[in-house]
């Protein structure tokens, strides 16, 4: 077990081996947790660690913060009950980060989840949701089997918020706040700007605040948004890591190709460094990486992008894995 600090108090850190165990003993009503369901930045497959996923956990109430493929059985590895999932938030609609979405809102449907499920996210989240409930329905319609016994029309269990910069609202216990922050450069005020948009999160709870970064690149919208949180979730990114994949994966790319990729995740992501300087500006009291695009191959990489962290923020970093919880 690690611990994490966390608004000068030591948190325990969970690690996956532990947090079933954990969950079995645990009231429901046992407080606030922030768990790291699925920490590889995608979108290529990683037979270690699964997409990104988080859940946040106050009390019996169950958040669904962003919804990567098997976001479903990392909850149940976490021990968190289905029915208890009250509201999903999306930063962005790239399918790393929605993949599970569809498998979450047809097994509630499937195991007849009577309270209707809010999505929260960027425009195009709506329509993105209509086209899984158009999916869901031949399942719906046949049920169990058992004739004359259909399951409910799933557009009856779903309903969609988008949002935007600026967006504010109080959900259960939370006051939520959203900001534009900078994983798209569409130009600000056009079309695509107004469509597709790629949101960071600040959810304000008694006593605690988290920050969420989704994927960025370096934005001070999500300083100013984070600041003073007593928890800021980031992604990150091993560029060096990453580029190695790339050449093993696709050695004959052309330069002209690999210098936009590189474009791309050094203006769209966070590096070590980045990730440092955006948390000591908000003056956050702890970190957790997540999302960790290049993948964490050994425990001298990890050691390696903390200090890439450390070397710019001076309070705690952790460097999630899966299951964790601060």
């Amino acid at each position: 077990m690690r611990l994490a600090i966390i608004a000068g108090i030591a948190i325990a850190l969970v690690t996956s081996g532990e947090v079933a165990q954990l969950a079995a003993h645990e009231s429901s009503e046992s407080g606030l947790r922030f768990i790291t369901l699925g920490t590889m930045g995608g979108p290529v497959g990683d037979g270690r660690r699964s997409q990104p996923a988080n859940a946040l956990v106050d009390g019996k109430d169950l958040y669904v913060v962003d919804a990567g493929d098997r976001v479903v059985q990392q909850m149940a590895k976490a021990g968190l009950a289905l029915p208890n999932v009250k509201a999903v938030f999306l930063s962005h609609l790239h399918a790393d980060h929605t993949g599970g979405l569809s498998a979450l809102l047809a097994l509630r449907n499937q195991t007849l989840v009577a309270q209707k499920l809010t999505i929260y996210g960027p425009p195009g989240t709506r329509e993105m949701v209509e086209g899984m409930i158009s999916s869901m329905r031949p399942a719906a319609r046949a049920g169990y089997g058992i004739p004359g016994k259909p399951w409910p029309d799933p557009a009856g269990t779903v309903a969609v918020v988008e949002m935007g910069d600026g967006f504010k609202a109080s959900v259960g216990n939370m006051v939520v706040r959203a900001v534009q922050n900078t994983h798209y450069d569409f130009a600000p005020g056009s079309e695509e700007d107004r469509s597709f948009k790629s949101l960071s999160f600040r959810f304000d709870l008694p006593g605690r605040s988290i920050a969420y970064t989704g994927d960025t690149g370096p934005s001070t919208a999500v300083e100013k948004l984070a600041a003073g949180a007593d928890l800021l979730v980031s992604e990150m990114i091993d560029i060096d890591s990453t580029m190695a994949t790339v050449a093993r994966n696709s050695p004959n790319m052309p330069e002209k190709a690999k210098a936009d990729l590189v474009r791309h995740l050094t203006t769209h992501h966070l590096a070590p460094p980045d990730v440092g300087k955006m948390a000591r500006h908000a003056g956050v009291k702890a970190v957790v990486v997540t999302h960790f695009a290049g993948g964490s191959t050994s425990a001298a990489q990890v050691e390696g992008v903390t200090a890439g962290v450390r070397a710019e923020y001076a309070g705690p970093v952790t460097i999630a894995n899966d299951l964790d919880s601060f």
